[in-house]
């Protein structure tokens, strides 16, 4: 990935934070750490970078792709979603019940949601298609996302630009992190699978009572 960084930069700064955006759990840290890096003169390598990229640019060109990924993902969740929940959903433990559920709850608090989970790595790349399942105004939908995404692609691409050849010390601070949200994430997953377990269990022995 930092050799297609290093051969390609804005394209591929926009491709991959395009994907990132989209649902593809590529690692924006060392996307927009690595455009930083070589904003500031320093190749990904340790040595001189002798065509420096625009750190400005930089920015411009990951929030225009965290935009366009975000958007791809916000448009299937809309247009496909509930197909989805229809035709996949049993294997998730989903039902139209949940996914009203869902939509309410997202209706009351999700727009903050959309905003807080920019900043959040790992959330940061799946809050689209809720979003978009939910059908948060388009409009509200690009401003919050707008906002938080130049402030995440500002944040990394500037501090790969100070830390310059010191970067991987970032990436692996970052990566460090992002394990452990993971590994919290696949404990709430188990949790709320257990527990939509249970529910299935009971609601199928209340139908199963003499009256209903």
């Amino acid at each position: 990935m930092e050799h297609f960084i290093a051969s390609y930069s804005y394209l591929a700064i926009f491709l991959l934070t395009i994907a990132e955006a989209a649902c593809i759990p590529i690692p924006s840290e060392i996307t927009l750490g690595a455009g930083g890096v070589l904003a500031s003169g320093v190749s990904l390598s340790g040595g001189v970078e002798h065509h420096p990229l625009n750190l400005a640019l930089v920015i411009v060109v990951g929030v225009a792709g965290e935009l366009v990924g975000s958007f791809t993902s916000y448009v299937v969740g809309r247009t496909g979603g509930r197909a989805l929940v229809d035709r996949f959903g049993k294997y998730l433990l989903l039902s139209h019940r949940d996914l009203d559920r869902a939509e309410a709850w997202f209706a009351r608090r999700g727009e903050p949601a959309v905003l807080v989970g920019r900043v959040v790595p790992v959330v940061r790349a799946f809050i689209s298609f809720p979003a978009g399942m939910a059908e948060m105004a388009p409009v509200r939908f690009g401003l919050y996302t707008l906002v938080g995404v130049t402030v995440w692609v500002g944040s990394l691409a500037s501090v790969g630009y100070a830390l310059g050849g010191s970067w991987h010390a970032m990436v692996k601070g970052f990566s460090d992190a992002s394990y452990v949200i993971v590994a919290l994430v696949v404990v709430g997953l188990g949790l709320v699978v257990a527990h939509r377990l249970r529910a299935r269990r009971a609601e199928r022995q209340a139908t199963a009572l003499p009256g209903n």
